[in-house]
């Protein structure tokens, strides 16, 4: 039995009274419409429970927003301290929630502060495996999960995210060239020399040219003759390969 399908069991006689109370308040924390302050005291009982089945339950209130936005904000505040109190237990529903989810930010929040250094790149790795470069209709977990890389400049994180740069949407290329050149590691120069060449984006094609001068970094010189040709306006390539700002 899945951790999602924990509240099936608790319409069940043999429900334990955890499970029990459990389900009771996830009916509160999952609508909308129940009283704050109700919802405000399931979510810190749900939070004294430290344990895996309470860390589903807090996660649901990831799932919606609420005005006004300062009540909203608060509540989730409450489910993450919650869903850290659980610890590791809560690492399994984090990882399964974040497989379907709209949007990641609060569950990247709980995750940073029960795993961190090497264990959280390696969670955050493991999350943007489950992504290809295909189209889907909502991009804003790639996106947040690059984001979240820029701060680690390891090989294992340029390589992962350098298949982002062909990614088919938009706002995905955009952010893994930001975290790739976060790394700093000119071992890049020619999935970013690549991606120049094929990229359709204006906007994506200045950045990288503009980091490529900020870096210094030269092209080899088999990727020069491609590059040159697809340079935007106001960038071009020297004798040693560095991109430089137009000349006056």
């Amino acid at each position: 039995m899945g951790l999602f399908d924990l509240f099936r069991k608790s319409e069940r006689p043999s429900a334990t009274k955890a499970e029990r109370e459990i389900a009771r308040l996830e009916r509160l924390v999952s609508n909308k419409l129940s009283q704050n302050l109700d919802r405000q005291d399931a979510l810190d009982q749900l939070g004294r429970f430290g344990t895996a089945e309470a860390s589903v339950v807090l996660l649901k209130r990831f799932n919606w927003h609420l005005d006004p936005s300062i009540t909203d904000h608060d509540e989730k505040e409450t489910a993450v301290r919650g869903i850290v109190n659980a610890g590791e237990a809560a690492l399994e529903p984090i990882r399964e929630y974040c497989k379907r989810a709209e949007g990641l930010t609060w569950p990247l929040k709980a995750l940073e502060q029960i795993v961190s250094g090497e264990r959280f790149v390696e969670e955050l790795l493991l999350l943007l495996d489950q992504y290809d470069t295909e189209y889907v209709r909502n991009h804003e977990p790639k996106v947040q999960l690059l984001n979240s890389l820029e701060p680690f400049p390891r090989p294992e994180v340029r390589i992962a995210v350098e298949q982002f740069l062909e990614d088919a949407s938009e706002p995905v290329r955009f952010a893994a060239v930001n975290t790739v050149f976060a790394m700093g590691q000119e071992e890049a120069i020619v999935a970013l020399a690549t991606a120049l060449e094929r990229e359709e984006s204006l906007r994506i094609k200045n950045r990288i040219a503009q980091c490529l001068v900020e870096r210094g970094w030269h092209l080899p010189p088999e990727l020069c003759a491609g590059v040159r040709k697809v340079l935007p306006t106001g960038y071009w390539l020297d004798a040693s390969g560095r991109i430089t700002g137009q000349p006056s």
